[in-house]
């Protein structure tokens, strides 16, 4: 599929603080000007729309500060890399950590952007630039899962819907929703600032199997695991599939594999002792193409078949 032009999220700054071809006042929303700071809330597909065909324009005085969620297959370019997005992603940009987007497909999705002003402590109650999500040496990019999505999608509607209202303290309202989306953000870097003097191994260690847990319990048949090689968790966490086999073998003397096989072998082996299904669901569920696959490798790790060992476990009563 053809690439389509790459995007930078300053442009949308050049939007807003360019005097032609588009005015400020016309961007924002009426009677923001009332308010200490500019806010304002927009589809990612509209965006593109009105933007990717503007002349490149000098950068002028306005900044913004940026929470965009992107729905579609793009990349996202920072000084220091290219990170690749194959899920629906929140990401958080800031004046001083200019990115551009590279879309490979039809986006979908939200923005809003905000000048610090208006989430001045004296309104907000938070010094933005001391926020966690914005002091973390990482790059505040979170890939979501399904339930992610819709939380953060009714979060931006909750923003559509203050801005487009009456309501005297709508601003008010929008300050609390964007607060809503950086504490968001800030649960899903957890991870990370739980533990900010650890090394960057250690951090990436962490990550690494936070997201090998979050695919366990399986609860039914039809439930698949979404990561199962090496290389689909170094994609996941934006880093060379050598560079995270080195990291874990230094952490945890185990390759990445050796820790993958490790962790379905134990759901296997919980499947077959405490569920009735069949072998087979047992092992589409784990990410084997087939009954013979799995049996494989359940004997090379275990030295008996799954059927054996489930029959050994039913006996023993052994849950």
């Amino acid at each position: 599929m053809r690439a389509m032009n790459s995007l930078s999220f300053n442009d949308l700054d050049r939007r807003f603080a360019s005097g032609s071809p588009l005015e400020l006042n016309a961007l924002l929303p009426a009677g923001i000007q009332d308010e200490i700071g500019h806010f304002n809330v927009f589809n990612i597909s509209k965006i593109r729309q009105t933007v990717q065909d503007m002349p490149t324009q000098p950068y002028q005085c306005r900044t913004f500060y940026k929470i965009s969620l992107l729905v579609g297959h793009s990349k996202i370019g920072y000084p220091d890399g290219i990170k690749n997005l194959s899920q629906p992603t929140l990401i958080f940009t800031t004046p001083k950590n200019p990115i551009t987007w590279l879309p490979m497909e039809r986006q979908s999705g939200m923005c809003c952007v905000f000048t610090p002003e208006f989430l001045h402590p004296t309104r907000s109650g938070a010094v933005l630039d001391e926020l966690p999500i914005y002091k973390s040496p990482e790059h505040p990019l979170f890939p979501l899962e399904k339930g992610d999505v819709k939380i953060v999608k009714n979060i931006y509607e909750k923003m559509h819907t203050a801005i487009a209202s009456t309501y005297a303290y709508k601003y008010d309202l929008l300050r609390t929703y964007t607060l809503e989306l950086i504490h968001f953000g800030q649960q899903l870097q957890s991870t990370i600032m739980s533990h900010p003097n650890h090394s960057n191994f250690a951090r990436a260690t962490s990550l690494f199997i936070e997201l090998l847990e979050r695919q366990f319990p399986l609860d039914n048949p039809h439930q698949q695991i979404r990561l199962r090689t090496a290389g689909d968790y170094a994609k996941e966490l934006s880093i060379h599939v050598n560079h995270l086999n080195k990291i874990l073998k230094e952490t945890t003397g185990l390759t990445t594999s050796a820790l993958i096989a490790g962790r379905i072998l134990k759901e296997a082996q919980i499947l077959l002792r405490q569920t009735n299904w069949t072998i087979t669901e047992i092992a589409a569920s784990l990410g084997f193409s087939d009954f013979a696959h799995f049996a494989k490798f359940f004997k090379n790790e275990t030295s008996i078949p799954p059927g054996t060992y489930r029959s050994q476990a039913k006996s023993l009563n052994y849950t």
